[in-house]
């Protein structure tokens, strides 16, 4: 059985989740720019300040065969950014759009999301417990959906999607 950072989890396993976090903060994964990317986003959390950058280098199968950040954000966002890193290289876009979803259904609707549906990525399912953290968590995420749907425009924490759902 996988266990899922919550309120319930144990002190040990809190302190196992905020080291993983504080360890994507202080060594971020892909940050930089990538030589040639063809797929690129802004994202903007004005609440907290957090502003990244991401590119892609998608190939025509739509594999996603790179994948880098730039920006400056707090601990939540840096690390939510690297462990998006870590988790879309080489994955189908489609593959990397579900797990948008997967994301936003645990951080901002509380679904409940099997450990192992999110791997490493379920060490930010913690933040739930802090409504505002929420954003800083899903900055990046909702940048990769503007990148890979090729939406036009900065993401934006505090804008109502197509949909007309907050982020």
């Amino acid at each position: 059985m996988s266990e899922t950072p919550s309120s319930d989890a144990t002190p040990d396993l809190r302190d196992l989740y905020q080291d993983v976090i504080f360890d994507h903060y202080r060594r971020p994964r892909h940050f930089g720019q990538l030589p040639h990317p063809n797929r690129s986003a802004a994202g903007h959390n004005p609440l907290c300040g957090d502003r990244l950058e991401l590119e892609l280098q998608v190939d025509d199968d739509g594999c996603i065969e790179d994948v880098a950040f730039t920006g400056e954000g707090c601990a939540i966002s840096t690390a939510s950014a690297s462990l998006l890193t870590e988790a879309v290289k080489g994955k189908g876009v489609r593959e990397a759009l579900a797990l948008f979803e997967q994301m936003h259904g645990a951080l901002v609707e509380g679904r409940a999301v099997p450990a192992d549906a999110l791997g490493k990525l379920h060490v930010l399912e913690g933040v739930r417990q802090f409504p505002v953290r929420v954003k800083c968590a899903m900055l990046a995420w909702h940048t990769l959906r503007n990148a890979l749907t090729q939406i036009g425009r900065v993401a934006n924490t505090e804008e109502q999607d197509e949909a007309g759902a907050r982020p």
